[in-house]
């Protein structure tokens, strides 16, 4: 961007500046950022690899795995970046990037926890029509749906973050480059700017999360009406794992709203410790919920790690019909 008196070319992030421990910090970001990528990592390839895991819960759980690492890639990279090799500059395009697939990130995940409500919503309200009703095809119509909606509401974002002008050597006083750090560095009155992103929040917030909650209380229902003792128990354990995940993500953000409604004012480190947390458990925690508490992905673990041999699903199928 240009106006008449100044080209700008890069952004200098000074979040971290009044940290005494710095190293510390970047190292803690590093191996969060390897543990998250690792552990999404994990869940992709034995999801990918097992074709009796081509399900659409599992296609989710890989949706969401895929978002968490573009997620956490967004901001961890910039961090890592300041705190480790000490560069606090980062090029106007770089900036511009991070913030587009940060908050694209943000937006999925959220769409992405609603389709797994919805899908656990179908299978135990409807456990006899699941099948018909859900499929790979149309889960993965659903997931491409929530991508590109995600992109063209933050392509507009964007857009708007790339014509604001700057006059001065803009100064980002947050940890990494996202829509509110960019306009306030800027030459505008930032509050025109916040209206978009203000009106998606709350539709996240108020809409979407009070819709996943009904949807978990209506499944805490159904799962009570349940008489079968072995099928209660995995449902139970099903949308619990979903229910980890879900308040992971959402805590933070609601934790922040309460104590701006309650009169709290941040300073400027606790909203970088806020930002930090919102942008990094998230990511961490999914893998893990669904590394222990999907059976499924459990086994498949174990059987990697004690050098099991794996049979297709389709060979143990030929196997039985054989021996019976």
């Amino acid at each position: 961007m240009a106006n008449e008196n100044f080209t700008l070319h890069t952004f200098i992030i000074t979040g971290f500046d009044h940290l005494q421990n710095q190293k510390l910090l970047g190292f803690l970001i590093l191996i969060t950022y390897m543990l998250i990528l690792l552990g999404n990592g994990i869940n992709l390839c034995i999801i990918l690899t097992d074709r009796h895991l081509h399900k659409p819960m599992y296609i989710l759980i890989c949706n969401l795995a895929v978002v968490d690492i573009m997620f956490s890639s967004s901001c961890s990279t910039t961090m890592i970046s300041v705190l480790l090799a000490e560069i606090k500059t980062i090029s106007y395009y770089s900036c511009i990037s991070s913030m587009f697939f940060y908050h694209l990130g943000d937006v999925t995940i959220c769409m992405a926890l609603t389709l797994m409500a919805i899908d656990r919503l179908i299978a135990i309200r409807l456990p006899l029509r699941y099948h018909n009703i859900v499929t790979n095809s149309r889960t993965c119509l659903l997931i491409f749906l929530s991508w590109l909606f995600g992109f063209a509401v933050i392509g507009y974002i964007a857009s708007l973050v790339d014509s604001v002008p700057y006059c001065r050597q803009p100064v980002i006083k947050y940890v990494f480059c996202d829509h509110p750090s960019l306009i306030r560095a800027a030459c505008v009155d930032p509050e025109p700017y916040f209206f978009v992103p203000v009106i998606i929040s709350m539709w996240l917030l108020c809409g979407q999360f009070p819709f996943i909650v009904c949807t978990y209380a209506v499944l805490a229902y159904s799962v009570t009406k349940l008489s079968n003792n072995s099928s209660k128990k995995q449902m139970i354990s099903t949308c619990s794992s979903h229910l980890i995940v879900l308040f992971s993500f959402y805590a933070p953000k609601l934790v922040s709203i309460l104590l701006t409604r309650i009169g709290v004012v941040l300073n400027l480190t606790e909203r970088n410790a806020v930002l930090i947390v919102a942008s990094l458990i998230p990511p961490l925690i999914n893998p893990t919920v669904y590394c222990t508490r999907t059976k499924e992905i459990r086994k498949r673990i174990a059987d990697v790690f004690l050098h099991k041999k794996i049979v297709p699903h389709h060979l143990k199928v030929i196997s039985i019909a054989l021996l019976s």
